[in-house]
């Protein structure tokens, strides 16, 4: 295996076994004719025809291979800012490309050291970065990190990138297998792509996500893009402007690529609506993604975009990522803003990442997170939030910490093996890699999982609102007149005209409110105090997805989270033998997303449970 590489924003890792096997001693002197081979070998192996040579025999000097680098690869002369390095050298022009691309760094920031001899370990990380230079840029399973170094490059520009999401798009969505995740694509999105790649050209990046195709839930405002809910009642309606989380990702220089089917209006598991219609799961076409953020998880499943939005007012985000093999984060209530969301229940609702990796989870999060004046919750965030998550990405972060084990949401039941079976693998596997697993009862546990969902009594009134600031030009204004209208999923009919008779004014919504929030708090943080526990760990669901049109069951696990407000985080457990997948959730204190993210990263960097779904290519 090809020694795994950063440096800027390079992340490498490729099978080139036989290129390690042949640098036995890493600090020794290499010579140039292994380094020749070394660098032809990389070469071969990404396809390339390119000649590497050297005339010199004996030793390699750092300025001699930046000569031939240089040269090999046709790079054009670039400005060098090292100190030791001569204007007039004969190397300077190509120690300049050389870093300019990242593949030759300096020894430090400003000095290059021409003369020191290049041993056989600095040759294997060259020939690594070289490897994944000449490699052809492929979309499938790409990160954010992949993208910019491709971009930076010269291998690849936000325009071709965001049409081969769209070629993707096309091909399995809209037509093939039709996995109908996407509702609306943007018609525009091409247009941003190569605005944003002459920005880049003139003015830099703005930050990881410039230039980064995104796709949204469809419950999300976009000011210039339909916002329906899934609900035919809302087929035609676009938002005065964009949710308070779209807006600062395409400030971010992200592209909003589309808008993904959900069940509509939030209200369910199994990702269906009267508009988009069913989506299907990408690793088995004839079960469901989870939901309700059915759509973003399938898309981002199956190489749509880079990531995704999605809403978690019980499970919405941690079902689907346990259902398509993702990382999905339930952020704390008030980390991100939940205006311009249509509401199901606020008191719940809250937006956040769906990601194929942790990294690209953690960079949607802090650009998503921060205080916006037009949601008070977020004012509790304030002083407590990062603008950077990535920074918490530690491959030992799991050593030395105290994981709480909630045995009781390991399921016993036959039909709950495959995905406990994971789960206990899991368990070991952060044992390995440093954690003591602390087995606890969570205090209060039936009484807690006795309580509904807000959703039942806050949905009327919240919606109403949503629609009088977001789409007052919408064809229906209100619960009622879209009761009226017909126009919805008709097996919700009941659900919509039992929710429209309920207001915010009962006595029984306000104990819900006062009481469930407290006792699940409490016993969260009574748990974990009286174990000294860092997080606890819990099947994400409790079985896996289900053939369409089976009841879903994936239990009540997910409501810890939304009952508590506390974060959690859903991440790549594996695959049962049916090779369905299922997903492990870490649960923390309140706005300690950054403890989740380096347990969930030192996890997935341990283990590397996700794999892209076959039946997509």
């Amino acid at each position: 295996m090809i020694s795994g590489v950063i440096a800027g924003a390079l992340l490498v890792t490729a099978p080139l076994s036989a290129l390690a096997a042949a640098v036995p001693g890493s600090s020794e002197p290499i010579t140039s004719q292994e380094v020749v081979a070394l660098l032809s070998a990389a070469g071969s192996k990404a396809g390339s025809s390119l000649s590497f040579q050297m005339n010199s025999t004996g030793t390699v000097t750092r300025e001699a291979l930046a000569v031939m680098l240089g040269s090999s690869l046709k790079l054009t002369d670039a400005k060098e800012p090292f100190a030791d390095v001569p204007d007039d050298s004969i190397a300077a022009g190509a120690i300049g490309a050389l870093r300019e691309k990242q593949l030759l760094e300096g020894t430090s920031d400003d000095r290059f050291e021409p003369e020191a001899y290049l041993t056989k370990g600095q040759a294997q990380v060259v020939a690594d970065r070289v490897y994944a230079y000449l490699k052809p840029f492929d979309v499938m399973e790409t990160t954010i990190a992949d993208i910019q170094k491709a971009v930076s490059q010269g291998k690849l520009t936000y325009k071709e990138l965001t049409q081969q999401y769209l070629d993707r798009i096309n091909k399995y969505d809209d037509q093939g297998i039709k996995l109908n995740a996407v509702i609306t694509v943007n018609s525009g999105a091409l247009q941003t792509a190569e605005a944003l790649d002459k920005e880049r050209a003139e003015k830099g990046v703005r930050g990881p996500l410039h230039g980064i195709p995104i796709i949204v839930k469809d419950n999300y405002a976009t000011g210039d893009l339909l916002t329906t809910a899934g609900c035919l009642c809302l087929k035609d309606a676009v938002p005065t402007h964009d949710a308070e989380m779209v807006k600062k990702l395409k400030d971010a220089g992200a592209i909003i690529i589309g808008k993904a089917n959900l069940d509509e209006f939030a209200l369910n598991i199994t990702g269906v609506s009267s508009l988009g219609g069913q989506t299907l799961n990408p690793y088995a076409l004839d079960r469901n993604p989870g939901g309700s953020s059915a759509g973003t998880g399938a898309a981002v499943a199956a190489n749509f975009a880079l990531a995704g939005l999605g809403t978690d007012t019980g499970g919405s985000i941690r079902i689907p990522s346990s259902y398509n093999s993702l990382v999905g984060i339930r952020p704390t209530v008030g980390l991100t803003s939940r205006d311009g969301i249509i509401p199901l229940a606020l008191t719940q609702d809250v937006g956040g990442p769906m990601a194929r990796t942790v990294t690209d989870a953690a960079i949607l999060l802090g650009t998503s997170a921060g205080y916006d004046a037009d949601d008070v919750a977020t004012a509790y965030g304030v002083g407590r939030s990062k603008t950077d998550y990535t920074k918490d990405l530690d491959v030992n972060g799991l050593q030395g910490a105290r994981i709480g084990i909630a045995t009781e949401l390991i399921g016993t039941k036959p039909s709950e093996q495959p995905v406990s079976n994971l789960i206990n693998v899991a368990v070991e596997d952060m044992k390995k890699l440093g954690a003591t697993a602390v087995p606890i009862t969570i205090p209060n546990l039936a009484d807690i999982m006795k309580y509904p969902s807000l959703s039942g009594y806050e949905f009327k009134s919240q919606l109403n609102d949503y629609l009088a600031k977001y789409q007052p030009n919408a064809p229906f204004h209100t619960l009622t007149e879209i009761i009226n209208s017909g126009q919805f999923y008709k097996p919700n009919e009941a659900t919509y005209k039992l929710r429209d008779t309920r207001d915010l004014e009962s006595q029984e919504y306000k104990d819900i409110v006062l009481k469930r929030t407290k006792l699940t708090r409490d016993a969260l943080l009574k748990v974990m105090a009286d174990n000294n526990l860092d997080a606890i760990i819990y099947p994400s669901t409790s079985e896996t997805t289900v053939v369409l049109g089976e009841a879903s069951k994936a239990g009540s696990n997910n409501r810890l989270s939304p009952y508590s407000g506390f974060p959690a985080i859903s991440v790549p457990a594996g695959f049962t033998e049916e090779g369905l997948p299922a997903g492990i959730e870490f649960l923390g204190r309140p706005f300690d997303e950054s403890t989740l993210i380096k347990f969930a990263y030192a996890y997935e960097q341990g283990t590397h449970k996700r794999k892209a779904p076959a039946l997509l290519p």
